[in-house]
């Protein structure tokens, strides 16, 4: 009987090219996103309700609301730096040099400026409000790492609610300095060194205490470095370990460096920090202030007893992050913050403004709250953000100093 050979296979069809390396980066950064996005709606929430506070208070005592976040006190020197550049000189007047303040900021608010139609002002506001967002998902994105969803979220809607948080909607460097630490410590968390050292590089040169992310990202990449003959840190190159300890002080130690050639003294910075009557004492002057307003003030100022109690809670919170067993990188990040802000003998008013940033020192309220009944977490969070929206509005319109 004579056999036929069997129909030939259909042919396969046909693939398609791969998928890019940038569909894959957008369908992973669309994933993160959705993620996120609790945690990024309960903060805009959170602000939302103090912005609104604010516009209410300001309206009955008949101030704008578009001044007060954009143009006033460092926001003022800001512009002025986009717009006219830096001081030539040290100068013989207190509180007046430029120079304390560092480029980043305003730098972006005139290339933002420069390609919108609005004025500096509002391309500084716009500049702050995107960057709190991105801070927001960043703080998200480490206790998620470390913690759970849930504590992610509770993280960036504490972070949201701190007790001058106003200062993440206005033109101050607070929002772009917690951004770029917040995905630099995740990047140091999952392995990213490159990506680590470059934004630590770039926080130094936005605020003084991009000095805090420089050591933590440099201290453990080099600790990374040492112990990469074996365990789990074999895996990452010793040449990107090397280069994100290199990279991540450079942003500060250039812009010091920078002033001192531009001010012709080796220690033109300090010189121009002494100018703001800001030096290290070890924490002398911030125990004296304690004490004054704590202990002898009969009646003492709402916004000053609201630093105090910011400063000592933020101790206290240290103590439990380490207690806790915090990842090293959040733990030196944290820890240099403090010791700078708290060990620092300048003005006292600004004190709870700086510490905004130290993000970490929030992992043990937002671990409690997670732990605690539904109604217990709901109220805490309703609580800290309703305190906050009323002492951002009482620092802005009572409070007769600078934020």
């Amino acid at each position: 009987m004579p056999t036929t050979a069997p129909p030939p296979a259909a042919a396969p069809a046909h693939p398609g090219p791969p998928p890019s390396r940038r569909h894959e980066t957008v369908g992973a950064l669309a994933v993160a996103l959705r993620r996120a996005a609790p945690a990024l709606l309960g903060y805009a929430a959170v602000r939302a309700l103090g912005t609104l506070v604010l516009m209410k208070w300001a309206h009955a005592r008949h101030h704008g609301l578009w001044p007060l976040l954009a143009t006033q006190w460092d926001s003022g020197w800001y512009l002025g730096i986009a717009g006219h550049g830096y001081e030539h000189t040290l100068g013989h007047d207190f509180h007046e040099n430029n120079l304390a303040f560092f480029p980043l900021y305003p730098v972006l608010i005139k290339a933002v400026a420069a390609v919108t139609p609005g004025s500096r002002a509002t391309a500084g506001l716009l500049i702050a409000v995107g960057c709190s967002l991105l801070a927001a998902w960043g703080v998200f994105a480490v206790g998620d790492r470390l913690h759970g969803r849930r504590v992610g979220t509770a993280l960036a809607v504490l972070w949201g609610a701190a007790p001058v948080a106003v200062i993440e909607w206005m033109g101050y460097t607070e929002s772009l300095f917690t951004a770029l630490a917040a995905w630099s410590l995740y990047a140091v968390l999952t392995g990213r060194w490159l990506a680590a050292g470059g934004l630590a590089l770039l926080a130094g040169l936005t605020r003084p205490t991009g000095l805090a992310l420089a050591a933590a990202v440099s201290l453990c990449a080099l600790l990374a470095l040492r112990r990469r003959p074996g365990g789990a840190a074999a895996a990452a190159p010793a040449p990107r370990l090397l280069a994100a300890a290199l990279l991540a002080p450079l942003g500060w130690l250039g812009y010091v460096g920078w002033v001192g050639l531009r001010l012709g003294r080796a220690d033109g910075y300090f010189a121009v920090q002494k100018m703001w009557h800001n030096e290290w004492d070890g924490g002398v002057q911030t125990l004296r202030s304690l004490r004054s307003i704590l202990g002898y003030q009969a009646r003492p100022q709402l916004f000053y007893v609201v630093i105090s109690l910011v400063l000592i809670g933020s101790g206290v919170l240290y103590v439990l992050c380490v207690a806790d067993r915090q990842p090293l990188p959040l733990l030196v990040f944290s820890g240099v913050l403090l010791a700078i802000v708290l060990g620092s003998g300048g003005v006292y008013f600004p004190r709870a403004r700086f510490l905004l940033p130290g993000f970490p020192l929030l992992l043990p309220l937002a671990r409690g709250i997670v732990r605690a009944r539904r109604r217990t977490a709901v109220l805490a969070l309703g609580g800290a953000a309703l305190a906050s929206a009323y002492v951002g509005a009482y620092m802005m319109l009572v409070y007769t100093g600078a934020p």
